[in-house]
């Protein structure tokens, strides 16, 4: 009896490795492949993260780029339930307008602080999945930076950046420290967030009060990234800036002609060579330096994990491509990359819960 038994746990177990080999190779699942210098500090801190040892299979319905993508901007940011404790409105020395949105205001004040940098168009309502998804893994604060011109915000200086503003940043983050002096702080960058967290962070170098940071879906460099955007993709999201940052404030940028170009635009691509005038800058080349992450990459001095899908159709795998080198010689640096994933998705399980915020709040919490 007891034999019998053994022998169908043993096909039955088989049974399931076959069932899973299979369900892993129509779905694309794969161990996640690292990037980093052999040598340096990251190889202790791989080492803690079980996930990074084991495969990131993707929700079997969502294997296809753009069902996973569609999903998470079209469903999953609807369906999450979470209340801010507050949104507190800043003002910046110009006289422009940020603010920052707060979850777990009331923690102690020595509860650590996440600080997150949102997307191109980010909203505390589009935001939600992360925020709360970071509080749940970690009990943490957190601090959902605001940039000017997001979620309706007044906009009484006519000025704007798609990847935001590392002086607004600094003053952010010196309302945050003045609030909970004795919170530690760590950083997340989502999409277009990261090029604000890499820019910062490349400016700062050491001085910084981050302890670590988390980058999900980069594009690196930003002045050629854009040219990998899904076309179909490239012309919706121009849309939503005309929608999210001209039509709301058409008033305050009447001044500026060059706006009668930028509304003429079809791309991300041309968006961006013609707005730089809305950025604050006089041409096209002196709002690069000034802004694209690349400049100072290399200048990022406290622990960094990346995470891009290998088929993100808005963040291309393409753009990390001439930064590996580099990359592999820096010793606080991680890039993770996974086959499947699309563009901040990540959606594992039969619950679809984000992969991508297990991994950021694993991450964040070695260095505590």
């Amino acid at each position: 009896m007891i034999k019998e038994l053994r022998w169908k746990m043993s096909v039955l177990h088989k049974f399931t490795e076959i069932s899973q080999d299979l369900l892993d190779q129509v779905t694309g699942a794969e161990l996640p492949k690292l990037y980093f210098n052999q040598q340096g500090k990251m190889s202790e801190i791989i080492k803690k993260l079980p996930q990074l040892q084991d495969k990131y299979r993707p929700t079997p319905w969502l294997s296809n780029t753009h069902a996973h993508l569609l999903y998470f901007d079209l469903i999953k940011k609807k369906s999450i339930k979470l209340d801010y404790d507050r949104i507190d409105q800043l003002t910046m020395q110009d006289g422009g307008v940020t603010a920052i949105a707060w979850y777990g205001y009331d923690l102690p004040q020595e509860t650590p602080t996440i600080v997150i940098m949102h997307t191109i168009t980010g909203t505390p309502d589009s935001m939600r999945e992360l925020v709360k998804d970071l509080h749940e893994y970690t009990g943490w604060r957190i601090a959902l930076c605001l940039r000017r011109g997001h979620a309706g915000l007044p906009m009484p200086v006519p000025l704007m950046s798609i990847f935001g503003s590392t002086s607004d940043l600094k003053e952010q983050l010196a309302s945050i420290q003045n609030l909970f002096p004795q919170s530690d702080l760590y950083a997340v960058g989502s999409s277009a967030g990261t090029g604000l967290l890499v820019r910062y962070l490349g400016e700062q170098g050491l001085d910084t009060p981050f302890k670590a940071a988390f980058a999900m879906c980069p594009g690196y460099d930003t002045e050629l990234g854009f040219q990998n955007v899904h076309p179909f993709y490239t012309k919706v999201m121009t849309k939503k800036l005309f929608k999210a940052f001209i039509k709301p404030y058409e008033q305050i940028w009447t001044p500026l002609h060059s706006v009668q170009n930028v509304l003429q635009t079809k791309t991300l691509q041309e968006f961006q060579t013609e707005y730089f005038e809305m950025a604050g800058f006089s041409d096209y080349e002196s709002y690069s330096k000034a802004t694209n992450p690349i400049y100072v990459f290399e200048n990022v001095k406290i622990p960094l994990m990346i995470l891009n899908s290998e088929d993100d159709p808005v963040c291309s795998i393409k753009n990390l491509e001439p930064f590996k080198e580099t990359i592999q010689n820096m010793d606080n640096v991680v890039v993770v990359t996974t086959k499947k994933g699309s563009h901040c998705g990540f959606y594992e399980g039969l619950n679809t819960k984000s992969w991508a915020s297990r991994l950021m709040a694993d991450f964040l919490r070695q260095y505590s």
